[in-house]
Order: C-alpha cells, then sequence, then structure tokens
C-alpha cells in the first residue's frame, strides 16, 4: 500500500485514490481473470484510468483522470501533478524496461510519478510502488533506460548506487553522465562501456561489456541454459551453429566468449540412463541438455511464444512451443554422426513425461 510521505499537493487524497484502485483491480482480477488476462500492453491503461475516474468522483481528483496519448510518459495523469506509468507482462516476473533516462516524453508539470505494475500470467497480481522506487539500473537499447523490478529492495535503486536522487539527477541538463561515471567506477580488467546506437534493436543490453570467464557460476549456467532454449541449431553439424549464438550474446547480454564451442562439447561423450534404459556414448552436448533439462525446460515456459517464434524463425503458439522445440532439436540432431543411435526426440519426450 502506498503511504503517504511527501508533502505533495493533497497527497493523502491521491494515496487513498491510488490505494482503493488496487483494491479494485484485485477484486475485478478475482471476478472476470480470463478478461482481465486479455487486457495488455495499452489495453490495460484505459481499464486503469476507467477505475480510478469513478474512483475519483466525489474527491478533489474528479474530472481530472487523463489518459495521455501517444508516446508520452506517464500514461495517466491525475489533476495535472501525479501520473501513473503503467506496465504489463504476461509471465511470472516483476521486472521490464522502463522510460529514458532522458525523460525527453515527460508530461508538463507533472511531479510525482507512480509505476503501476500489472502481472497477467496467474495467478494476476497487481503492485504499485514509487516510479524512482523501482529502478534497478540503467540498461540500453537505442538509448539508456531503466531497469525496472517491483520486488526491489529499498536503499538498491540506482539513485541509491550513483547516491544522488531522482528528481535531482532528472532535471540535470545531462542526467546520463552521473550513470556513465558510476558504471566506469565498476568496470573490470577487460571490460568496457557498451552503447547500443541502434535504433533497430529493442531489447535491453547490460551497459558494460563482460568477459565470459569473469562471469559468476550462476550467470554462465542461466546463459548456458537460455542458449539451448533459443538457439536449437547448436544440437546440430552445421559449422556456423554457434554463430547466432555468439551474436546474441554480445547485442543482447553485453558478454564475449572467446571459446563458446568448448561451453557446449568440451569433456567428451558418456552414458545417460533414463529409467532402466542406458545409452552409450551420448555427444557432450546433449549431456549438457539432458542434465540440465528441468531449468532449460522452466526457461522455455517462460518465454514468450512470440519470441520464441523470432528466435526460432517458426511460428509457435503457447501450446505448441515445448513439443516445436523438441522437434527442432531433434529434427537438427539427426546431423550430427555421433548421435545417429540415439532417438533424441523421442528421449526428450520421455524425460518431459517423466
Amino acid at each position: 500500500m502506498i503511504v503517504s510521505v511527501n508533502a505533495d499537493p493533497n497527497r493523502r487524497e491521491f494515496d487513498l485514490l491510488l490505494n482503493s484502485t488496487m483494491d479494485v483491480l484485485k477484486i475485478n482480477a478475482q471476478k472476470s481473470s480470463n478478461k482481465i488476462a486479455t487486457l495488455t500492453g495499452s489495453n490495460f491503461e484505459p481499464y486503469v484510468r476507467d477505475v480510478m475516474t469513478d474512483l475519483a468522483f466525489g474527491t478533489v481528483f474528479e474530472n481530472s483522470i487523463e489518459l495521455i496519448g501517444g508516446q508520452k510518459f506517464p500514461d495517466i495523469v491525475a489533476k495535472k501533478y501525479y501520473g501513473i506509468e503503467v506496465k504489463t507482462t504476461t509471465q511470472n516476473h516483476w521486472k521490464t524496461t522502463g522510460n529514458s533516462v532522458l525523460e525527453g516524453t515527460r508530461v508538463e508539470d507533472v511531479g510525482r510519478i507512480f509505476m503501476l505494475f500489472a502481472k497477467l500470467a496467474r495467478p494476476i497480481e497487481f503492485r504499485c510502488r514509487p516510479y524512482e522506487d523501482v529502478l534497478s539500473e540503467v540498461v540500453v537499447t537505442h538509448s539508456p533506460r531503466y531497469l525496472i523490478d517491483m520486488n526491489l529492495d529499498q536503499g538498491k535503486t540506482i539513485f541509491d548506487k550513483i547516491n544522488m536522487p531522482y528528481d535531482i539527477l532528472r532535471r540535470k541538463e545531462n542526467p546520463i553522465k552521473p550513470i556513465v561515471e558510476y558504471y566506469k567506477s565498476k568496470l573490470k580488467p577487460g571490460e568496457e562501456l557498451w552503447w547500443m546506437d541502434s535504433e533497430n534493436n529493442s531489447k535491453p543490453s547490460s551497459i558494460i561489456i563482460k568477459i565470459w570467464n569473469n562471469l559468476s557460476q550462476e550467470e554462465r549456467y542461466e546463459l548456458k541454459n537460455r542458449s539451448m532454449v533459443y538457439f536449437p541449431e547448436l544440437f546440430g553439424n552445421n559449422s556456423d551453429k554457434f554463430g547466432r549464438l555468439a551474436i546474441w550474446l554480445v547485442t543482447r547480454e553485453a558478454v564475449v566468449c572467446p571459446n563458446i564451442r568448448d561451453l557446449f562439447t568440451a569433456g567428451g561423450k558418456g552414458d545417460f540412463i533414463v529409467g532402466k534404459k542406458t545409452y552409450k556414448k551420448v555427444p557432450r552436448i546433449f549431456l549438457n541438455l539432458f542434465e540440465n533439462l528441468p531449468v532449460v525446460l522452466e526457461t522455455l515456459m517462460q518465454t514468450n511464444s512470440i519470441e520464441l517464434s523470432e528466435y526460432w524463425s517458426n511460428k509457435t503458439t503457447e501450446k505448441k512451443k515445448l513439443f516445436d522445440w523438441i522437434d527442432l532439436v531433434s529434427s537438427h540432431a539427426k546431423g550430427i554422426n555421433g548421435a545417429n543411435h540415439l532417438d533424441i526426440k523421442n528421449i526428450l519426450t520421455e524425460l518431459v513425461m517423466k
């Protein structure tokens, strides 16, 4: 719940309005979860506006709730001073990319902004916090943008890290400079600041380029498992099968890996047991997959089917994505001579159904 700690105009009344809005959203989600789940993206903004408008009747905010069109920031404005930035996700997480650090599209006269985040994956949940309290880092698309984390602990914002309040930073002539200076101070030997200056690439990347060997074991583990989901060609025999992965690591994850092939193939062949059956001489890349399959599948199921369709260059759906992935992996595997004795599709299906 929102607690009033600032001397903003009508702050107590606005906190009550915002808290009531959250209560109504929760009640409506319990009554009509299927309807709420369809209100993704910009469709959710007018829904929130309508709820707030009804609740504002008889208060100082009556007839002042405005939905801002276009690419303006924030999405909803109340009494020309309070703003609500609305975000939605269909996945089970509380992170997303926020607005530009430069805030060139900020609505004039808006002094206080709140982030209202709707997680439309079941169970449907809503969270609302002051905007500056959920900005954990800065990532780069075609310009520096804030990374939003609705679970962020107090004292962990990017503003705590650079030791400068949000309201002071956003009013600076060059708000990016203190952020760049902060990240420069955190560089390790061999790292450089990464600037993605491509308007065609909207995926956020870390602002620092990292060497694979400098990553933690947990970070390496996560990236390898995501790679096995996104790039099924890794399980094939094409000479350039690691090419897309190498580019993705640099452009999307800001990681350079000089020995990318060894990540999946080093260690030779081995045996793998499924139930009472032992498969002999299994290539290392498949051993890595089988041994880490539960986490790989979790990554697969949490990745939107639209995003997977882009990675695979094949259209898939939420219902089909698991078996589409199995088909892609097994299809590529047919080109590996050392795996001719293995029915990869059957093994994966059996492991999935266990």
